[in-house]
C-alpha cells in the first residue's frame, strides 16, 4: 500500500487495441505520449506518465501492452498450480511470472500482470465497439487474481457501433459494478472527474488525494477557459478597433480593403494558434484554407460571402459580392465635436500636437480620407468561429486522430443577430486600442472593456451554455 507521500499507482490495462495509449493521452493531455495508429499490438512494452497536483506528483500511470491470449494463459496458470494447491490469486501470478513460459510465449501478458501487481489499481479499457466474448472473460479473471481493485473504463461510447448495454451486463455478471464512460476521442467534460470518483469509491485510502486530484482537474478546466474567452476578446477588439484610412478613389479603397482584411486574417490565424496552443493540441489537428471551398465551413475565407451565410449571419448588400466585401465605408467621426474651423486654424497654428488623440483622423477626414473598418458581420463571424473552436477543443480528446471540425449550436444564436455588444461598440469608437494599428495603445480602459467583453462571451459560450 502506497504511504500519504508516495503517488497513486495505476496501471492502464486490457486487451489489444483498446485504447490504453489514449486513454493515457487524454488524461495528460499530452498527445504526444506514446504510439497511438488503427493497428494490434501498437503498445509492446512499458510506459509511464504522471499526474501533478502543485508541482507533486499525486498518480503514477503505466501503459502495458496488450493482452491478447488470456484464455491459454488460464490453462498454463491451472497447470502450474492446480486448484488443490489452494493458492490464492496472486500467489498464482507469481508463480507464473517465474516460469519459463512468461519469457517466451506469455512474454506480453508477463509485463502486463508483473506491471498490476506493482501498482495500487488498474484501468481497465474496453472497446465497447467489440462484442464481449469469451477470452475477455478469462482476461478479467487474470487480472482480478492479481488482488487489485480494477476500474473497467468504457472507451468509444460515442460510436455508433458500441455495444455499451451488452458490456454493462456482462461486467456486472462478473461482478465488476463500478464502471466509468470515457470515450478518449470524444470525452465528455466531467469525464476525468466521473473516474476519478469512482476510483476513490474502490480505493477508499486513497480518496482524499484522488479528491485533490478531481478539484485540480476542475481548476485547471476553469482557467483554460478563462484565458480562452480573453484571447478571443482579445482578437474581437483588435478587429473591431482597426481603422484604416484611404484617399476616396476606388483603387485606393480596394488597396485599403485588402489590407485590412489580410490583418484580420492573420490575426484570426494567431488566434486559432494561440487556442491550440493553449488546450495542447497542435495546428496539424486543424485545416487551415486560405481559399473558400465549398461545404467547408472553417476553411471558407473570413470575408467570404457565403461564410457568413453559412453560419446564419444576415448579409446586407453591401457584403453580396465585390472588392469592399467585409469592408465597412466610415465617415466616423468618433463624438468628437470639434468643428471644422477649429480643426484647420490649430493645424495651421502649429499647434496640432495638442489639439485632440483624434486630430489626425480629422484633418485626413477633411482632406477627403476615408476610413475601411471591419464590417458587423464579419465581427460576428470571428466570434462565433472561436466559440465554436474552443467547444471543439473542450470536448476533443488527445489521442483522437481526424481533423478538428466546427459545431453550431443554439447557443451562438446570440451573435448571428441584434445588437453587438457594448464592449464592441465602444472600441468602434478607439482605433489605438487594436494592436493591428501603429499608433496602438493600452490603457485602463481598455482593459475594463476587454474584460466586459470576455464576460459577455461566456454568457453567450457554447460549452458552459447562456447565462440565465
Amino acid at each position: 500500500m502506497s504511504s500519504p507521500e508516495t503517488p497513486l499507482r495505476l496501471a492502464v490495462v486490457g486487451h489489444t487495441n483498446t485504447g490504453k495509449t489514449s486513454l493515457l493521452r487524454t488524461l495528460t493531455r499530452n498527445p504526444g505520449f506514446g504510439h497511438v495508429e488503427d493497428s494490434p499490438g501498437t503498445t509492446r512494452h512499458v510506459e509511464g506518465a504522471r499526474l501533478l497536483v502543485d508541482g507533486v506528483v499525486a498518480v503514477e500511470l503505466f501503459d502495458t501492452p496488450g493482452l491478447e491470449d488470456g484464455m491459454a494463459l488460464l490453462d498454463y496458470i491451472d497447470q502450474l498450480a492446480p486448484p488443490s494447491q489452494r493458492l490464492d490469486g496472486p500467489e498464482r501470478i507469481r508463480r507464473f511470472l517465474q516460469s519459463p513460459e512468461s519469457k517466451r510465449r506469455f512474454e506480453q501478458e508477463a509485463r502486463v500482470l508483473r506491471k498490476l501487481l506493482e501498482c495500487d489499481a488498474g484501468l481497465y479499457v474496453v472497446d465497447v465497439r467489440d462484442p464481449v466474448l469469451g477470452k475477455h472473460k478469462d482476461e478479467l479473471a487474470l487480472l482480478a487474481s492479481c488482488g487489485h481493485p480494477l476500474l473497467p473504463v468504457l472507451n468509444f461510447t460515442h460510436s455508433p457501433d458500441q455495444r455499451l448495454g451488452a458490456w454493462r451486463e456482462a461486467l456486472s455478471r462478473l461482478g465488476l459494478h463500478a464502471i466509468v464512460e470515457f470515450d478518449t476521442i470524444a470525452p465528455a467534460l466531467d469525464g476525468e472527474t466521473q473516474l476519478y470518483d469512482k476510483l476513490a469509491l474502490l480505493m477508499d485510502q486513497h480518496a482524499g488525494r484522488l479528491h485533490t486530484l478531481r478539484s485540480d482537474v476542475v481548476t485547471q478546466r476553469g482557467i483554460r477557459h478563462s484565458d480562452a474567452l480573453r484571447m478571443i476578446a482579445e482578437l474581437l477588439i483588435d478587429a473591431a478597433s482597426l481603422r484604416i484610412s484611404a484617399e476616396p478613389d476606388e483603387a485606393s479603397l480596394k488597396k485599403a480593403t485588402e489590407s485590412l482584411r489580410r490583418r484580420i486574417r492573420d490575426r484570426e490565424n494567431d488566434c486559432v494558434q494561440a487556442l491550440l496552443k493553449r488546450y495542447n493540441f497542435s495546428s496539424r489537428d486543424f485545416p487551415a484554407h486560405t481559399l473558400p471551398l465549398q461545404g467547408e465551413r472553417w476553411g471558407m475565407d473570413l470575408f467570404h460571402p457565403q461564410a457568413l451565410k453559412d453560419m446564419g449571419i444576415h448579409v446586407g448588400k453591401g457584403m453580396a459580392a465585390g472588392a469592399m466585401a467585409g469592408a465597412t465605408l466610415d465617415v466616423f467621426m468618433a463624438g468628437i465635436s470639434l468643428g471644422a474651423a477649429t480643426v484647420i486654424g490649430a493645424a495651421a497654428g502649429g499647434l496640432w500636437q495638442g489639439v485632440d488623440k483624434f486630430g489626425k483622423r480629422l484633418l485626413g477626414r477633411l482632406k477627403g480620407f476615408q476610413e475601411i473598418s471591419v464590417d458587423d458581420a464579419v465581427l460576428r463571424l470571428l466570434a462565433m468561429r472561436q466559440l465554436g473552436l474552443v467547444q471543439s477543443l473542450e470536448r476533443r480528446g488527445h489521442a483522437a486522430q481526424a481533423p478538428i471540425e466546427l459545431k453550431d449550436t443554439p447557443a451562438l444564436d446570440t451573435w448571428r443577430e441584434g445588437s453587438l455588444p457594448d464592449a464592441l461598440k465602444e472600441a468602434r469608437s478607439q482605433p489605438q486600442w487594436s494592436t493591428l494599428a501603429d499608433d496602438y495603445q493600452a490603457n485602463g480602459r481598455r482593459h475594463e472593456v476587454l474584460r466586459a467583453l470576455a464576460e459577455h462571451l461566456e454568457g453567450s459560450d457554447p460549452v458552459r451554455g447562456p447565462t440565465p
